[in-house]
């Protein structure tokens, strides 16, 4: 029964550490605020009790905690000026609570900065409780002890926090690499079962080939001696060829890459752009569109070119920009030109290429085809954009092998 109630007791105590650890992360300035406060009030109580309160007691417990509201942004500086400040009440002032302040500063040292920096604040915080102990106490060495104590206490806990935050660092990169290696592993998998799928079906596919060869043949010189014979043979081959090529199609499918859900709908025009924004818009990031000129009169070629780069932008604005977001796609058409641009205000900053290149390729390879300009990179504002300008009457068009390096 103590054991559940320790387990319970450690869960509970995790939890709240783990919330607790987080809210500090999320506002650090509120965090230094908040400490820096707590001890100077603590420390005018304290003086206030002991009826000690001068105006040079309240000097040195502002200048104490002040420099604890730098304790997240520089760490060392703000040690430095809390000691600097302590030196200073050593020679010509008294004690106070406002000198936890120095473990404060400590602690932040130990949990933010380097080995030579916790140490070099070690030493100090440690000469600083020699001192203390030597002018103000009588029984110097309990004295000593104590505040020596409570130094090894607040480095033992942020070195303690900082290990387990490296700990977590460390867990989460070996997670992210086993899972890089198990996809990997999967796709060498599927990669090898292709490759023996695809030497099935070659030699299925050559075995047609042949029979149609041999049939057509058959045919030819059966045409005047025997034609019900002939006529049954190219039936034969166009039964066999049929099949040939419904194997073809099933070889091409295993093989790609990237799976086809309708392989018979026509290829997209500028008149489905509306669905595209629509679908983007449903997913959660809204778009303003802007159209300008005869669009529908352009190219069938630019118009699913200016398309395939319009769907790839906004299909990276969903994979990759961070929320909220917003996008914008401009397309206009004058004096002979295509012009898209589509920005969002989310930042991107690993959008660009993706894990394999292929959403940029894509873009450049379409471009390209057409003699065309893309240019793709981050915005001023943290945002990202897409431009794209092209022949409105695909003049400059090139077959897709004269745009292969």
């Amino acid at each position: 029964m103590a054991e559940h109630s320790d387990e319970v007791l450690f869960s509970w105590l995790n939890r709240h550490g783990e919330r607790l650890s987080s809210l500090i992360v999320r506002h650090p300035l509120v965090t230094d605020a908040v400490l820096a406060t707590g001890a100077a009030t603590a420390s005018t109580i304290g003086l206030v009790i002991a009826h000690r309160v001068t105006p040079a007691m309240l000097g040195f417990c502002a200048a104490l905690c002040l420099p604890l509201l730098l304790s997240h942004r520089m760490p060392r500086f703000a040690f430095a000026g809390v000691a600097a400040v302590a030196l200073l009440q050593w020679f010509v002032s008294g004690p106070q609570y406002a000198d936890v302040a120095v473990l404060i500063a400590l602690y932040w040292v130990c949990l933010e900065s380097d080995v030579s920096s916790i140490l070099a604040a070690l030493l100090v915080t440690e000469a600083g409780a020699i001192m203390l102990a030597v002018r103000w106490e009588r029984e110097e060495f309990k004295y000593w002890v104590a505040v020596t104590g409570l130094t090894v206490a607040a480095a033992a806990v942020a070195l303690t926090i900082r290990q387990r935050r490296q700990l977590l660092v460390s867990l989460r990169e070996k997670a992210a690499r086993l899972e890089r290696e198990r996809d990997q592993q999967a796709e060498l998998g599927a990669a090898a079962e292709r490759a023996r799928i695809a030497r099935e079906m070659h030699d299925i596919v050559s075995h047609n080939l042949t029979v149609m060869i041999a049939l057509a043949d058959g045919a030819r010189y059966g045409l005047q001696g025997s034609p019900e014979q002939a006529q049954a043979a190219i039936e034969r081959v166009a039964a066999t060829g049929r099949q040939a090529l419904m194997e073809m199609r099933r070889l091409l499918g295993v093989l790609r890459d990237e799976t086809v859900p309708q392989p018979l709908e026509p290829q997209p025009t500028l008149a489905r752009l509306d669905e595209l924004v629509a679908r983007v818009d449903a997913a959660g990031i809204p778009v303003s569109v802007e159209l300008d000129g005869n669009l529908q009169g352009l190219a069938p070629g630019v118009q699913l070119a200016v398309f395939r780069v319009a769907q790839e932008a906004l299909t990276n604005t969903l994979k990759h920009a961070a929320r909220p977001t917003e996008a914008h796609l401009a397309l206009r058409c004058q004096r002979g030109q295509v012009d898209l641009e589509v920005t969002n205000t989310g930042h991107e900053a690993t959008m660009p290429i993706g894990v394999d290149g292929r959403g940029l390729l894509g873009m450049r390879e379409r471009a390209n085809v057409y003699g065309g300009e893309l240019d793709v990179g981050p915005t001023d504002d943290g945002g990202w954009r897409v431009h794209l300008r092209l022949q409105a009457d695909g003049a400059d068009a090139r077959h897709p092998l004269e745009v292969l390096p």
